[in-house]
């Protein structure tokens, strides 16, 4: 029977917020909101990734299932290829990546991240994305755009605006409608994940600094679908901090 499992990496290292997961939102680190959301899915296992043992201990003293991990891994999904090999998790199983700075991340989005890889054989890993409904986001490099093929697969992540709008972008206006945000949620068969980490990395990961296109690059697909809820943005900036608190409280 293929499992479900969790995964959440988290790492202190951020220009912008340092110790970003043991922040205080409410009462609680940040990533104990995380932790709180993923087990409200009920798969068969919940995990910290983390290289850290400050957020070791703060994760222990929640209750949470930890894995210590590298230092030297470039992203999320490295980490949690390191997890998935020293678990031994089954190929087949399937994997889920939830950020560990989306304290809000909506609990029906990661059960649908994981139902729509299920339903793609042919994908090695599903994502979500939604309709961007502000012009400025368009423009924004920290909202990361995707382009959708007619069968439900991404072609191409940027954080440039994508598709480039003839006649109008020019005049620095937008059309919405037409663009969709990437949401950093992912789901993975447990048995890429360990091909994954022997990939030679692509210019375009490089160039963008955004992971998932080492997976187009190497030619296998990514599965993706309009998210059923709103998606909070992610803890980035102080600014987005101040945001969240002010959503708890």
């Amino acid at each position: 029977m293929v499992k479900k499992h969790i995964i959440i990496p988290a790492r202190l290292q951020s220009t912008r917020l340092p110790d970003k997961p043991l922040i205080d939102i409410a009462g609680k680190p940040m990533i104990a909101h995380v932790y709180d959301q993923a087990k409200k899915c009920g798969f068969d296992t919940t995990i910290i990734a983390t290289d850290s043992t400050k957020i070791a201990d703060a994760a222990h003293s929640f209750g949470a299932d930890v894995c210590m991990t590298k230092t030297t891994h470039a992203s999320g999904t490295e980490r949690i290829a390191e997890v998935v090999d020293k678990r031994e998790i089954p190929d087949d199983d399937i994997i889920i990546n939830v950020q560990g700075d989306e304290p809000l991340l909506p609990v029906d989005n990661i059960l649908q991240v994981a139902s729509l890889l299920s339903q793609h054989n042919d994908a090695v890993m599903a994502t979500l994305c939604e309709q961007i409904d502000d012009a400025e986001d368009i423009f924004d490099p920290n909202c990361v755009k995707v382009v959708l093929s007619d069968k439900g697969y991404a072609l191409y992540f940027s954080r440039a605006p994508i598709p480039w709008q003839r006649g109008i972008f020019d005049q620095k206006q937008a059309q919405l409608g037409q663009h969709y945000r990437h949401i950093g949620l992912y789901a993975y068969r447990a048995g890429f994940l360990k091909r994954y980490a022997d990939m030679q990395k692509s210019p375009l990961e490089v160039i963008e600094s955004l992971e998932q296109l080492r997976v187009l690059w190497h030619n296998e697909k990514i599965a993706i679908a309009e998210a059923r809820q709103k998606t909070p943005l992610g803890v980035d900036t102080y600014e987005d901090l101040e945001k969240i608190r002010a959503l708890f409280s």
